[in-house]
């Protein structure tokens, strides 16, 4: 008798894990300085509308990245251990079945946009080639992380883009500090992969920082806060900031102890908690507006 052959992984299940649905840290990095700026934009609540739109819009683009970034990596992901498994890569997903999934997601964000306003509409162009843009700045870009610092906090001008219908200095200078804190965990994340990473010609800033890559990291945090409390520390409450300062600072000194012996588990540990801190300084702002 022929053994009977398991059957594989449905289409969904395999578009699920393209999208890194079982792996929501991706989204919620994105997700919490954008719904930061949305209350800091109104001054509070901003609305069920604004609200749904940033989520559901984050949730989106997010998987919509990943389909493009999947595809523009899928020769170099097979020489990597963490992602030579990923849908594409292992060619169970085709690339331009990726990408229609992507295109698709996208359409789908942007119909969100609409609803919207027009100078919100126009920077969600802007987004998206720059969310086009990061994998292949990978190639050529000694800080590619500094790229994607951009691609995700872009949220926080279009939030207030959406709000004011205006972009104020203010949301440049968040968006500028939050670059700090894309730096900080997309570098614990590069880290994971150094070794392959050097191995297959790839550019990160873990390789480019190389021994300073502890203190470097240390210091894209503390500079992220110190950016966000000086642009943030006469809109809020100062105490309520300053409670959160702590909570968040004992998590800076958490992820030192995490990446401080550069190994992979704890790198990668590292990098999948940083939602946390993005939800602690979320609540200090919800708070501290109150």
């Amino acid at each position: 008798m022929v053994a009977a052959t398991s059957p594989g992984p449905s289409r969904l299940a395999l578009y699920l894990d393209l999208i890194r649905w079982n792996r929501p840290a991706g989204w919620l990095l994105l997700l919490w300085p954008s719904l930061s700026a949305l209350w800091v934009a109104a001054g509070g609540f901003p609305g069920w509308h604004l609200l749904t739109v940033f989520v559901l819009g984050t949730i989106l683009m997010r998987s919509a990245g990943c389909c493009v970034n999947d595809v523009a990596d899928r020769e170099f992901d097979k020489h990597v251990k963490r992602t030579a498994q990923r849908p594409v890569t292992s060619g169970k997903v085709s690339t331009r079945e990726a990408l229609a999934v992507g295109a698709v997601l996208a359409l789908v964000a942007f119909a969100l946009v609409l609803t919207t306003n027009t100078l919100t509409v126009l920077m969600s162009f802007a987004a998206l080639a720059i969310t086009l843009a990061y994998p292949y700045a990978k190639r050529y870009v000694s800080m590619p992380q500094a790229v994607l610092g951009v691609a995700f906090s872009f949220g926080v001008p279009m939030a207030f883009a959406a709000v004011q219908a205006q972009v104020p200095p203010l949301a440049w200078v968040l968006l500028l500090g939050n670059l700090f804190w894309v730096l900080a965990y997309d570098t614990e994340y590069a880290m994971v992969d150094r070794d392959d990473d050097l191995r297959i010609g790839m550019k990160t800033s873990a390789i480019t920082l190389g021994a300073y890559d502890v203190p470097a990291v240390t210091a894209f945090y503390l500079v992220f806060l110190a950016v966000w409390t000086a642009a943030l520390w006469t809109v809020v409450n100062p105490w309520v900031w300053g409670a959160m300062l702590v909570v968040a600072l004992a998590q800076v000194v958490w992820h030192f102890q995490l990446i401080k012996d550069r190994s992979r588990d704890g790198c990668f540990k590292a990098f999948r908690l940083n939602h946390w801190l993005g939800f602690t300084v979320f609540l200090g702002v919800v708070l501290g507006l109150v």
